[in-house]
């Protein structure tokens, strides 16, 4: 269990080494969602289990696609924590958070928005969202 995660809820990680697959799972994403909620993070990081296992190696592509319906789960999760900062497209308005003062966020000139290709500017989360 992580009391640090700040972005996702889950997480499995796989040792190529020892073949040891280990999930950490968030205390403030089941605080703030629930256990009704919740579970289907638990689903979803056993989808990435699964492909390490299986494969070796885990990602979004069609072997994960494959399980979200029957397993009841997206892969996303919905935000537990208010970012403190944001990355703001200036040509399509596109919003990224961030929860750290980052590179990124640091010097957002220096990347580009994947929607349009634009450039970001950063901005100090002011209220929770």
């Amino acid at each position: 269990m992580s009391h640090r995660a700040q972005r996702q809820a889950g997480v499995t990680k796989y040792d190529p080494t020892t073949e040891a697959i280990t999930i950490a799972l968030t205390w403030k994403a089941y605080d703030q969602h629930g256990w009704e909620q919740f579970n289907a993070t638990v689903r979803h990081e056993l989808i990435h289990a699964w492909q390490y296992h299986e494969f070796g190696d885990s990602d979004y592509g069609a072997t994960f696609t494959r399980w979200t319906d029957t397993l009841d789960t997206s892969r996303h999760c919905e935000r537990f924590t208010t970012p403190k900062w944001w990355l703001v497209c200036e040509d399509c308005g596109g919003r990224i958070a961030r929860y750290r003062r980052s590179k990124t966020v640091r010097n957002p000139k220096q990347y580009c928005c994947s929607k349009c290709v634009g450039r970001f500017e950063s901005r100090r989360a002011v209220i929770a969202e």
